[in-house]
């Protein structure tokens, strides 16, 4: 079944999109998990091919044109949490039975390699981005639970939300539709059901 997204955001779809210089793009974990993680289609269930070809296609282009390219510190730990697990599941496959936190421990060639991989494509989003900042305090954590209640959108998203408003950023490129049903905000998207979602929304836009 597909999502049934209520487009709040505008929507550009990067397939038919030339990044500008004067752009400003936040890029989500899952892109940078794309672009910066080698071992991706490896897994059991590997990304649809678009998503590892037109994001890092677009972000290739926006950094040509010398667009500012924004990445946030909690994405290190989403992007961690990614690769470990994807780690995991392409050299444990069934019928093994050791659990993630026997993998993360039992074994230290199998933990070097994931370190590996962590600290290699952190070095890869720290070379192609600048940094934005958010002290996640309490005035902080209650705004994110009231947007919470309002908008469908998951627990870390909130936070990378809460710094695109702290640091004035509207636009984000991301193949996560629950960022097109946020307000106020550009979605730069590959993902073909949040793009027809806007289109027959009225949502879709071409700059």
């Amino acid at each position: 079944m597909s999502v049934n997204y209520d487009i709040q955001s505008e929507v550009i779809d990067i397939r038919n999109d030339s990044p500008r210089s004067n752009d400003k793009f936040f890029v989500d974990t899952n892109v940078w998990f794309w672009t910066t993680y080698q071992r991706a289609t490896q897994s059991p269930s590997p990304p649809s091919p678009y998503q590892t070809s037109d994001y890092p296609q677009y972000l290739d282009k926006a950094l040509g044109i010398n667009a500012q390219i924004l990445r946030f510190g909690l994405s290190f730990a989403e992007l961690a949490n990614l690769i470990e697990s994807t780690e995991y599941e392409i050299i444990y496959k069934p019928p093994l039975c050791l659990n993630r936190k026997e993998f993360r421990h039992n074994n230290r060639s199998y933990r070097g390699s994931v370190i590996n991989e962590v600290e290699s494509a952190w070095s890869q989003v720290i070379g192609m981005s600048s940094a934005i900042d958010l002290t996640i305090d309490d005035p902080k954590t209650d705004s994110a639970l009231k947007f919470f209640k309002k908008h469908p959108i998951g627990g870390y998203d909130l936070f990378i939300l809460e710094a695109m408003k702290e640091n004035k950023l509207v636009q984000i490129i991301t193949d996560d539709g629950d960022f097109a049903c946020v307000p106020d905000i550009q979605v730069f998207t590959a993902n073909r059901n949040v793009i027809q979602s806007a289109k027959s929304q009225g949502k879709l836009v071409k700059r």
